[in-house]
């Protein structure tokens, strides 16, 4: 049902806007040769390229979560020119081209980068390796955990931890009994946006980590290899990407209005 309050007129530009998202996937899903989807997404090429994206995603998201949460904290609850400066270097990924992105850590990681020398010394290769693709999955994705948390943060406001401050408590169980609990919907819509972002990163990964079945090709790179030789199969992979996206992206919203349940 559509509030009283929201202009009629919005209703077509809306509608507009979603035929004009809707219109390719709908396309895509009646171009998909239905007969040899099947075969055509459990080869073992696509089979390795889902396997390895689920892993990798599921590891850099973890990452994620690690640094994501403290820079969130900080960006939420400081002000200042260093944290508007902090703020800005964090999105960074987020408006850069991704290719952008792996020329970067490229040149951070690999054997002729910054601390490839150091690498090598302690027997690490990261370029080219599953390594590199979590990597390039962590620096695209970890943004959109940030703002999301960020903003439940601020939404949440200080004036719960202010009071558990004054009732004695450090700032340790502050923040690990208030502040995260408040903050636990955007939290969890954050992480699972960063993981569908890590499913879909393709321009870092592939400039960073090359392309090496089962190694580095996750399934965007796969996707991007079967256009050129089978687009039969790019488009059936193509859908299922699509259709985890959009599973992902369900269970985000459906997770996020269980928590603002369980919390009002």
């Amino acid at each position: 049902m559509i509030p009283a309050l929201v202009p009629r007129w919005l209703l077509v530009p809306a509608a507009l806007g979603t035929l004009f998202v809707a219109l390719p996937i709908v396309a895509m899903a009646l171009t998909v040769d239905w007969g040899s989807f099947g075969s055509l997404i459990t080869s073992d090429a696509s089979t390795d390229a889902l396997l390895l994206s689920l892993r990798t995603g599921a590891t850099s998201t973890v990452l994620c979560v690690l640094l994501g949460i403290p820079l969130a904290v900080v960006l939420a609850r400081t002000t200042g020119t260093g944290a508007t400066l902090l703020r800005s270097l964090v999105l960074v990924p987020l408006v850069i081209p991704p290719v952008v992105g792996g020329i970067a850590l490229l040149q951070a990681f690999g054997r002729r980068g910054l601390l490839g020398s150091t690498l090598d010394v302690l027997g690490v290769q990261v370029a080219f390796s599953t390594t590199a693709v979590v990597l390039a999955q962590t620096f695209v994705a970890m943004p959109f955990l940030v703002l999301s948390l960020e903003g439940a943060l601020r939404t949440a406001g200080t004036r719960y931890e202010d009071v558990a401050a004054t009732l004695g408590a450090g700032p340790t169980a502050v923040f690990r009994r208030v502040t995260l609990p408040l903050a636990l919907p955007g939290l969890v819509s954050g992480t699972i946006l960063a993981f569908a972002r890590c499913l879909g990163e393709f321009g870092a990964t592939i400039t960073f980590a090359g392309s090496l079945q089962g190694t580095t090709r996750t399934l965007p790179l796969e996707i991007y290899l079967q256009r050129e030789g089978d687009p039969r199969a790019a488009v059936a992979l193509s859908l299922v990407l699509v259709a985890v996206a959009v599973l992902v992206i369900g269970l985000t919203r459906a997770r996020r209005d269980t928590l603002t349940g369980g919390l009002s």
